[in-house]
């Protein structure tokens, strides 16, 4: 089960939900972080964040990005009005409302932050600080061991921070895509490194096929803030099987692939391994923990490509592939 921790301040009271397991992997430090298994039928952990009776879906997603991320934490934070200082970096992302958001240092002084916040937008609160808000913002937070360099801003805009520009690639590679790249791995091409998150916000028509390694790869997770009729993220948690074509019989081609329909306000985990493509019209924070670790997208889509054309699968009977991306091996 997961636990429910009351917040209290003079403000407001709101409930910060988090796993059980979230709670105590801020106790206690791993040497190595573990993998997180994979759900028997392939499809990510999804939590439809705002709608009631989810409390459940979000605390068993909140457990399993933290055992698979020690000193981690995820929390789900709707109508917050303030967050009270903790010794934990958090970077929040506002998912519903608008407010002018102010961050105070423990001495109540400003360290340079205030400003409108809205649908999109990420607030540091760097250890030690409060966040008050003029009005209520439902917040996604991520509590982190590491805090980012100060050249990174507390409050960032993707819509209106004139360094965050569109840059084509990764799940969305079209000449007109809207990736707006807010922390980045290295600094490149966004403008703000963090390794130990990144996001990019971005809008997913049709994104290649791929997976992230065990070692050396990273967690991802869409929080979606549109969704077009028909918006789905296909998955399989079985990439073993894929990366060897030559042995998949037909029967076991219609196992490999399965299919989640996302809408608004969900939130998805797609962990280390989970091959996952992005369809139909998807407006979300691309989040990875750690960041987006270059050469760690391994593409699929050939692999998938080699299993139809052996077995004979067409129409309705093949398997789903990105057809630019099936020529060959792609690693970004």
């Amino acid at each position: 089960m997961g636990a429910t921790v009351a917040v209290l301040q003079p403000y407001s009271v709101h409930v910060f939900r988090v796993g059980t397991a979230a709670i105590l992997s801020l106790l206690a430090a791993c040497a190595t972080a573990p993998v997180a298994s994979l759900p028997p039928d392939g499809r990510p952990l999804v939590a439809h964040l705002g709608v009631g009776g989810e409390d459940a879906a979000f605390d068993a997603l909140a457990r399993s990005f933290a055992r698979a991320n020690p000193g981690h934490a995820l929390g789900w934070l709707p109508r917050c009005e303030r967050l009270e200082p903790h010794d934990a970096q958090r970077i929040a992302f506002v998912q519903r409302g608008r407010a002018r958001a102010l961050l105070l240092d423990t001495d109540g002084a400003r360290p340079g932050a205030s400003g409108e916040a809205g649908v999109g937008d990420l607030l540091l609160v760097h250890p030690g600080t409060s966040l008050v808000l003029s009005s209520p913002l439902d917040l996604l937070v991520f509590e982190l061991p590491h805090e980012p360099a100060p050249t990174v801003p507390i409050l960032l805009r993707p819509d209106d921070d004139p360094r965050i520009v569109s840059e084509p690639g990764g799940c969305a590679t079209e000449s007109d895509a809207y990736r707006r790249l807010v922390l980045t791995w290295r600094g490149k091409p966004g403008p703000y490194a963090f390794e130990g998150l990144n996001a990019h916000r971005v809008r997913i028509a049709d994104s290649f096929t791929h997976y992230h390694p065990a070692q050396g790869g990273f967690d991802e997770l869409y929080l979606v803030q549109a969704a077009t009729p028909g918006a789905r993220i296909l998955t399989s948690a079985k990439v073993d099987r894929i990366e060897r074509p030559l042995t998949v019989t037909r029967e076991e081609a219609a196992t490999l692939v399965v299919e989640t329909p996302v809408r608004a306000g969900d939130l998805v985990l797609l962990p280390r391994t989970m091959a996952h493509r992005g369809l139909g019209g998807i407006l979300a924070h691309v989040i990875t923990v750690p960041g987006f670790v270059p050469g760690a997208e391994i593409g699929i889509d050939h692999h998938l490509r080699a299993i139809n054309e052996r077995l004979g699968l067409t129409g309705a009977d093949a398997l789903p592939l990105h057809a630019a991306a099936s020529h060959g091996p792609v690693v970004r």
